[in-house]
């Protein structure tokens, strides 16, 4: 179990703000934290890796104090078990995939790192360079180097913001399935929510530094908002007026479809959840 009781200044694009997070994360649960840029959500993730340091407060992982202000308490990163993978990758561009996997391991820890070249479909591809793979590859490498020295906290910065979505999906489907092959308590910050829906167990919504709702997926974005049987969440990337309607063409995990609305309140970069009872599907804004 991690314990989060957090108070950090951080200066936004509005000027300065105060970052407070009290919260819980059971073990083997997997978190995200969405919000707008800005909000703190990387910051969150930084002060468990003991890469930043908060204010006040404390964090613990079981009964381990990570940081604690009254105790003057604050472990670095080497002597935390947790394992980050960036959001561009911070591969060493001179070292091969084994050599970036050795070097982040304990004692070259042989066995570990060839399992998991083989679990991320990397075997092939060690003795290459960074440069020299796809950026699919070099996060899988990312992911590898995270996870090579055994951790029990698993810290994903918007991991896969940059990958088209066909290379998106297969390592969504890659990340569950390391999060519950090595049981580890994992926390995405992602600004995709298809991607939340998919991975998380519970999301915690983070504004201006203050958390403002937690829960499932499910309960926190569609608020049983529409009894529709078929729904899934997109991008409005176009909208058409035709005499009183408007004809909005939206992007979800690389489809695109068009909807008919009568409503007029939409804008292009929304997004958007789509339901549909039969053959009549309704928008409406999330």
């Amino acid at each position: 179990m991690i314990r989060l009781n957090l108070k950090k200044t951080l200066l936004g694009s509005l000027g300065k703000f105060v970052l407070e997070i009290d919260f819980t994360i059971q073990e083997n649960e997997f978190i995200a934290i969405y919000g707008k840029s800005g909000s703190g959500k990387t910051t969150i993730l930084r002060m468990i890796a003991g890469l930043e340091k908060p204010e006040e407060g404390f964090i613990t992982f079981k009964d381990i104090v990570y940081f604690d202000s009254k105790k003057k308490i604050h472990l670095p990163p080497q002597k935390r078990n947790v394992g980050f993978v960036f959001q561009n990758y911070a591969l060493f561009p001179n070292m091969t995939v084994l050599e970036n996997l050795e070097y982040a391991a304990e004692n070259h820890r042989k066995n570990q790192i060839e399992e998991l070249l083989e679990l991320l479909d990397l075997y092939q591809l060690k003795d290459r360079y960074p440069n020299a793979l796809s950026g699919g590859q070099q996060q899988r490498v990312a992911l590898a180097r995270a996870l090579v020295r055994n951790p029990k906290i698993l810290l994903l910065d918007e991991p896969l913001s940059a990958l088209d979505p066909f290379t998106r999906t297969r390592l969504q489907e890659e990340i569950r399935k390391i999060h519950k092959y090595y049981q580890l308590t994992t926390i995405l910050v992602s600004h995709d929510k298809p991607e939340v829906f998919k991975l998380s167990d519970r999301v915690l919504i983070l504004e201006d530094g203050k958390i403002s709702n937690v829960g499932k997926p499910q309960e926190v974005f569609l608020n049983r908002r529409t009894s529709g049987k078929y729904s899934f969440i997109g991008t409005i990337i176009d909208i058409k007026t035709v005499d009183v309607i408007q004809i909005i063409t939206i992007e979800t995990k690389g489809e695109i479809i068009e909807v008919v609305s009568s409503e007029n309140n939409f804008s292009v970069g929304e997004q958007v959840l789509v339901s549909s009872k039969a053959f009549s599907p309704m928008i409406i804004k999330i």
